[in-house]
């Protein structure tokens, strides 16, 4: 496996199996024109694709970005290739875009906030097990970590995750069920306290604690940021680092965000949707578009929205635009995806719990 912050290296595609396919007999060296007269199969074969669209399924945070990639990748596929290529996008909760794919939303490629929502992909029958494998780096495209947006002066005096363990402290998160954002930062609070060593029992209360400081939980990450931003709402945000730097970037938002030096590594993962992708006959430009997210184009355009990029070069040129951490845990601290669907966000895991015990 490789480390999140590792060089990719890009494996090749996978197709489609049929069974009781054969090999092709040798092709003959003319065609048929359209009138009739015989043409060379080079010829033919410089015949340009037909148009295809693709469907991007992504959370809400990530337009911004990929408003700058999927015009850079639709130029570079139509020069290497002659097609035309039209990509349209969705943008949402990632739990509520999940949702939407498994009833019926013909995604070819899902870029979902956690790898937990691809594997519900995979367990509803439209993503191939093994889809981690298909792309470098465990097809995880960008890294983030939680952040804090605060008020100016930072009045409430919050530094630190023990910080937001004060009733006089009004926290704004998205909703854990919804928002995959909400997830990373509930993951990030328990870890806060069970990777610096303290047990579970300690873990629980701390976080039923804080989620009692939580009047409200808006649908996604974006919806959050308005909330605390737009609204005036709460004393701190918990949001993802890309978040505060996209909206310190646009100006609406110029105080000074706060990362945890102990903090979760957010990972973003990347999948084509199998079943969609065969019944359109959209694979081979949905395959390129997902390798193409590895690029140096691509990992700038998502540096420069605020994501934390894999590709090494890429994140040499940009580290001095992310503030340092110093312990960093991940997914697998938790033993990884399905089990903290089923122990955390699974109905009647911890979140169901705390979240009763908190209202």
């Amino acid at each position: 496996m490789l480390h999140p912050f590792s060089s990719p290296v890009l494996p090749a595609a996978r197709r489609p199996w049929h069974p009781g396919l054969v090999a092709a007999p040798l092709a003959v060296a003319v065609a048929l024109g359209g009138s009739g007269t015989l043409l060379p199969l080079n010829a033919q074969a410089q015949q340009p694709a037909p148009r295809q669209e693709l469907l991007l399924v992504s959370y809400a945070v990530t337009k911004a970005a990929y408003d700058k990639i999927i015009p850079r990748f639709t130029a570079d596929w139509k020069k290497r290739t002659g097609q035309t290529v039209v990509i349209r996008t969705s943008y949402g909760g990632s739990g509520s875009q999940t949702r939407a794919v498994i009833d019926g939303l013909a995604a070819d490629v899902v870029g979902l906030a956690l790898a937990a929502d691809t594997l519900k992909l995979e367990e509803a029958g439209l993503i191939r097990p093994g889809w981690e494998k298909e792309n470098p780096n465990n097809s995880i495209i960008t890294n983030s970590v939680v952040a804090f947006f605060v008020r100016p002066g930072n009045p409430k005096k919050i530094r630190t995750w023990n910080d937001l363990d004060n009733k006089n402290v009004e926290v704004i998160t998205a909703n854990p069920k919804t928002s995959g954002g909400a997830r990373w930062n509930f993951l990030g609070l328990w870890g806060s306290v069970t990777e610096t060593g303290g047990n579970e029992a300690k873990a629980r209360s701390f976080v039923t604690n804080v989620y009692r400081n939580v009047d409200t939980l808006p649908k996604d990450a974006r919806e959050a940021t308005d909330v605390f931003v737009k609204r005036n709402q709460g004393d701190v945000l918990l949001n993802y680092e890309n978040e505060a730097i996209l909206a310190r970037k646009s100006g609406t938002w110029t105080t000074p965000f706060i990362v945890p030096r102990t903090n979760i590594l957010i990972e973003g993962p990347i999948a084509v949707v199998d079943r969609n992708v065969d019944r359109k006959g959209t694979r081979k430009v949905a395959e390129a578009f997902a390798r193409y997210l590895y690029s140096e184009p691509a990992q700038r355009a998502f540096a420069e929205e605020g994501f934390r990029p894999i590709n090494a070069r890429v994140r040499a040129e940009t580290k001095a635009q992310f503030a340092p951490v110093s312990k960093l845990f991940t997914a697998k601290s938790f033993g990884g995806w399905d089990t903290i669907n089923k122990r955390f966000f699974g109905k009647g895991g911890l979140w169901d719990s705390i979240f009763s015990k908190s209202r």
